[in-house]
């Protein structure tokens, strides 16, 4: 069994005068940054770090507004959109990880991670995208919906613009029992979805901020999809796909598989959202294969 506590070390960095937190392991070897979903952390690819940090450096950032990061204001603080983010990653490569890295996304840390490549081209070797975040209800998306889906959606969110209402929607899911249930429909294995990992999401919904930070993500419905990223992408990509993904539907994401700058399309079969976490033991040789293969040449 793998020591995840011991091995990985806790660091934070300033960005933009909000502290950022972030874990690190490996000493040498390619550089590797690891960028969580919506609503996760760090702790994410707690199973990932260890394997991973064998032949390479490997750090997993919470984005801001996330995990151990600052939560600051929406709209008054920080703009909480991907270009935001994606600034992260690239400020994160350039002053604290030294240079360009490999980058990894699961679900929206996906178009973060295509974003910042987009964006910062200097930052990225290339990209490995875990269940990519479709963004099924960006306002691009909804013409192509059934009228009450597309007018539900938009009703959810102008309630959640409404701070109590945001208050209290939040409280309705941010507790174990809630959190327990939503992981049970993203994760095939039940097993996999333990009191860890509940309380590893659960944490950070106690902090200042962090109720009106999942409100204006809800109500993010512009930007970009990946469909814009990927064909300007600078950079060679992989997919991974778990072929069980009740949120991204796995024949969608396959057609991403079509952009050239997608050099594998690998499916992992009866796996959910989240395969680094519910499934280490197929991702990581494959993050490692790939990483060590392009580092290479």
């Amino acid at each position: 069994m793998i020591d995840t506590v011991s091995t990985t070390t806790t660091h934070t960095w300033t960005w933009q005068g909000f502290p950022i937190c972030y874990q690190t392991q490996g000493n040498s070897g390619p550089a590797v940054v690891l960028v969580h979903g919506f609503g996760a952390s760090w702790g994410h690819w707690r199973k990932n770090i260890p394997v991973i940090a064998q032949n390479a450096r490997v750090y997993a950032i919470d984005l801001i507004g996330f995990g151990g990061s600052a939560k600051p204001t929406p709209g008054v603080e920080m703009n909480y959109t991907f270009e935001t983010w994606g600034k992260q990653i690239a400020d994160f490569c350039k002053e604290v990880v030294g240079g360009a890295a490999f980058l990894v996304g699961n679900s929206i840390g996906c178009i973060v991670v295509m974003q910042a490549a987009v964006d910062y081209p200097d930052i990225a070797k290339q990209v490995a995208l875990i269940n990519c975040s479709l963004r099924m209800l960006h306002e691009r998306k909804r013409i192509h919906m059934p009228w009450y889906r597309s007018f539900g959606a938009s009703v959810v969110q102008q309630l959640l613009g409404v701070r109590w209402m945001a208050q209290l929607f939040f409280r309705q899911i941010a507790n174990p029992k809630a959190v327990r249930k939503i992981l049970l429909q993203a994760y095939k294995h039940p097993e996999a979805v333990t009191d860890e990992l509940v309380d590893m999401l659960i944490s950070p919904a106690f902090d200042s901020g962090a109720v009106d930070v999942f409100a204006a993500f809800t109500r993010y419905s512009s930007g970009p999809l990946p469909e814009d990223l990927l064909p300007i992408l600078p950079c060679p990509a992989i997919m991974l796909w778990g072929t069980d993904d009740p949120w991204e539907p796995f024949d969608l994401g396959r057609e991403l598989a079509n952009y050239p700058q997608v050099q594998k399309f690998i499916p992992l079969e009866g796996v959910g959202h989240c395969p680094q976490d519910e499934a280490p033991e197929l991702v990581n040789p494959i993050l490692q294969d790939w990483i060590l293969q392009q580092s290479a040449y």
